[in-house]
């Protein structure tokens, strides 16, 4: 019988050790080893190899996995690397168990981040990061304009990036305060475009990922319902579908140009 091959990235976000991406970094740097040789990015690894990460062996596992909504204080920094970071995200929880965050939430800003050892959850819903809603609570520095609220809406181009934000929804909630809807994930994107519109971030707390709301006090955290989690399921079976659909739709368009008349 065949020996069963993985990809080293795939593998490790499968043993519930951190996401591809996280993986794809690990490697890169020289901290994953695999028979006590390090690999390139993208080696397979089989049934039989021995995987470690930092010296420590990897046990790829079945148990149930682990899934938190954590409303993360301002100070805190989302990364897993407790070797850089003093005030990181890991130490601050202090989880029984390996976890990761699902994306990121700037040091400044506050608010609701997913949590997990599920690797496999982690790729869907990054991948669908343009795809499903994040909400924001925004306070800024001087009082709002409904000129201000149109154009955040609208979009508003970032020169460094050559981009314009997709529209949004933004409800003013009192003179300095409103509520942002996007469907986007561009680095610093609200604090950058209130920026642009000559407006400073005083505060920035995300309330709101796809079906799951803010409803714990800051600092603390708790488990995902089953109900939430069936639901979240099913909104990232959607966006997987409609992401597959779009690349390949893109990949038919770049065929039928390359075609000649």
């Amino acid at each position: 019988m065949e020996e069963k091959q993985t990809r080293l990235n795939k593998y490790l976000s499968e043993a519930g050790y951190c996401s591809r991406r996280e993986a794809d970094r690990l490697i890169d740097a020289g901290r994953v080893t695999i028979n006590g040789a390090v690999p390139e990015l993208g080696t397979k690894v089989g049934d039989n190899d021995v995987v470690e990460v930092d010296g420590k062996s990897i046990t790829e596992r079945k148990a149930d996995f682990v899934y938190l909504a954590f409303n993360k204080p301002v100070g805190i920094v989302c990364t897993t690397d407790t070797r850089v970071e003093k005030d990181n995200i890991i130490d601050f929880i202090k989880y029984p168990k390996r976890i990761f965050p699902i994306g990121r939430l700037d040091k400044p800003s506050e608010g609701l981040i997913f949590l997990t050892d599920d690797g496999d959850i982690v790729n869907k819903i990054l991948r669908a990061s343009n795809n499903h809603e994040k909400e924001y609570i925004v306070t800024v520095d001087k009082p709002i304009s409904q000129t201000f609220i149109k154009r955040m809406a609208g979009g508003i181009y970032l020169e460094d990036l050559d981009k314009t934000t997709k529209k949004c929804t933004v409800r003013k909630i009192d003179s300095q305060t409103f509520s942002i809807i996007l469907t986007q994930g561009l680095n610093r994107q609200i604090r950058r475009m209130c920026e642009y519109l000559t407006y400073e971030v005083t505060s920035l707390k995300r309330v709101r990922i796809m079906n799951i709301k803010l409803d714990v006090p800051i600092g603390e955290y708790r488990e995902f319902t089953a109900e939430e989690l069936k639901t979240l399921n099913m909104l990232l079976e959607d966006s997987d579908k409609d992401y597959t659909e779009s690349k390949l739709s893109k990949k038919i368009h770049k065929i039928n140009r390359r075609k000649p008349n």
